[in-house]
């Protein structure tokens, strides 16, 4: 009995130095194997056998060979993954935008708004002609289009790496539904599927990545894969990750849902984060700054060039903003009012002077144009029924002897001077004028379609440099009052000057820049650090594992004498009888 038992506990020996060897060196074989967990063999004695007073051993037992990993730091290796590469998108968008924006290039917008104005403050001395004024705005209205277009380019850009990025989260989601299916099903006999572990662990790796995500493991070996609150992959199904759009008229926006029924995701973290988050905080951001600055640098410069003259006054313009037959009777100010409600200024109001002149006979007149726009009825109460639409002030300027209004097949306002007769307009305080784009120097209303009117550009003595003030004609006046513009605070700019909202917009950037640049180091240095701490558990140590190889054949050979020496002596046992 006692030559059997022994030669049973050198069998078990055999087997788990067997099992030892296979363990090492299939660790060894993964050593440089991307996302390998290294494993180890658990043993234990096998219950001994009890004899008289005391108690043999009977060999030793495998108990398992486990994958050496520590969830809770995988955790946070994820989640500093998904901080890394958030930051690294950032950072990548960030560059981007500065290098279009070019600040202190000589080739950038803050260059092109001071030479703006400068050619106009060397126009108050009529060192700088018409012509130059007009060519230096239109560069600058070229410029400021082709920012903004830049500057869309990378929104677009970021909209297609969402895109693309999802649709690899969305297989990835399915990989792991799939891994959970089969480690399920091989984990159900009670063994341990490393290897699909390893792959289900590589899978999720990439998902943080990706998008900030939370992993729940379930018994039975399947896991829950969560982004922020809401379930994805729910043990062996995926409910998938997609894309919808939401448009505002010029702008289509991605949003990240689930797909099974759209509901939005709260990524704010991984590349797909990032890049929302850049879009959204940054190159939005950037975008409305410039569409404000050049709304309001448009509105500005044209309630001054509406009302600015030359020493010949007009017989005739055409206004370059086009309003639609339906609302030419609602009144400017009324949110019903489709042609004005969407764009980024509006009239007030107030009232502007037509100044009508005769020059052959010297005979001048002066008439007020009133642009009620309080937003009160006449019965005192809020509404507006009474308020000014522009069929009403193109009526109070057909009202004028010598002039005629009407609107064209466009919905432009055409106004003309009976012959012999010219005319200017002057002290707008209602900024209708340059609402409706009569007499005005820019196009458009944002830094989208900024332009300079085709018929300046043709004729620039159409350029009003100078301006009637109380009664009297000031040469350069309007020069004098768009120069003023640089330093001068705009309500719509939030009280500051456009150069000064245009300098805290490149530091706003820049801040934001430098920001990402330091977040990314950081990020990197934290997850080397984890990453250093997993490598130290689960990582593979070949020095360490060749021990153990030494281990385990010297384990084998003693076995092996055992067994030998049991069946020696059996033999001899044998021989006797």
């Amino acid at each position: 009995m006692g030559l059997f038992t022994a030669m049973q506990i050198g069998r078990s020996a055999l087997v788990s130095s067997q099992v030892g060897i296979q363990v090492a060196g299939n660790n060894m074989a993964n050593a440089a194997t991307p996302g390998y967990t290294r494993q180890a063999l658990f043993l234990s004695p096998n219950r001994g056998q009890v004899m008289g007073s005391f108690s043999l051993g009977r060999g030793v037992g495998i108990d398992a060979v486990e994958r050496q990993i520590d969830e809770a730091l995988q955790a946070r290796l994820r989640r500093s993954m998904s901080d890394e590469n958030s930051a690294l998108a950032i950072d990548s968008v960030m560059n981007q935008l500065e290098t279009v924006m070019g600040e202190l290039s000589g080739n950038d917008l803050s260059s092109e708004m001071g030479s703006l104005f400068d050619t106009w403050s060397e126009a108050t001395n009529l060192i700088s002609s018409q012509s130059v004024v007009v060519q230096q705005a239109d560069q600058f209205a070229q410029f400021v289009r082709d920012m903004r277009s830049d500057v869309g380019l990378i929104r677009g850009q970021i909209e297609s790496q969402i895109d693309a990025r999802v649709a690899r989260a969305d297989t990835l989601f399915s990989q792991v539904a799939d891994l959970n299916r089969q480690i399920t099903s091989a984990e159900a006999i009670g063994a341990t599927a490393n290897e699909l572990r390893d792959q289900r662990g590589n899978a999720l790796d990439e998902l943080a990545t990706m998008m900030d995500i939370s992993v729940v493991e379930q018994e039975g070996g399947a896991t829950d894969v969560l982004v922020g609150s809401i379930p994805v992959v729910l043990g062996t199904t995926n409910r998938g990750v997609g894309v919808t759009r939401e448009s505002d008229g010029s702008t289509e926006t991605t949003i990240v849902t689930l797909g099974s029924d759209g509901t939005p995701l709260d990524v704010t973290l991984g590349s797909i984060g990032g890049l929302l988050t850049a879009r959204d905080g940054n190159i939005d951001a950037t975008i409305d700054r410039i569409d404000t600055l050049t709304s309001q640098l448009i509105f500005e410069i044209n309630k001054l060039h509406s009302t600015g003259t030359n020493l010949a006054g007009l017989t005739t313009t055409t206004g370059a903003f086009s309003v639609a037959t339906a609302d030419l009777s609602t009144a400017l100010n009324n949110p019903q009012n489709t042609s004005f409600a969407g764009l980024p200024f509006a009239a007030k109001n107030g009232g502007f002077f037509v100044d009508i002149r005769n020059p052959a006979t010297g005979a001048s007149e002066r008439v007020r144009i009133d642009v009620d726009l309080d937003g009160i009825t006449d019965a005192g109460i809020p509404g507006f029924a009474d308020d000014t639409s522009a069929r009403d002030i193109a009526d109070g300027l057909n009202a004028i002897d010598g002039l005629s209004a009407s609107f064209d097949a466009a919905g432009r306002l055409q106004i003309d001077a009976q012959p012999g007769f010219e005319f200017s307009f002057s002290d707008d305080s209602s900024g209708a004028l340059a609402l409706l784009g009569v007499n005005t120097l820019f196009t458009g209303s944002s830094a989208l379609d900024i332009g300079v009117r085709e018929d300046v550009l043709d004729d620039p003595s159409l350029l009003m440099v100078g301006r009637f003030e109380n009664g009297t004609l000031i040469e350069n006046g309007t020069a004098l009052g768009v120069s003023a513009l640089r330093d001068q605070a705009v309500t719509g700019l939030g009280g500051i000057s456009a150069s000064r909202f245009w300098s805290d917009s490149v530091e706003a950037v820049a801040s934001k820049a430098s920001i990402a640049r330091t977040n990314a180091d950081a990020g990197q240095i934290v997850r080397q650090s984890l990453e250093a701490q997993r490598a130290s558990l689960s990582g593979v140590s070949v020095d360490e594992e060749s021990i153990n190889l030494l281990n385990f054949q010297r384990q084998f050979q003693g076995a092996a004498q055992v067994i030998s020496t049991a069946d020696e002596l059996l033999q001899t046992l044998i021989s006797i009888i």
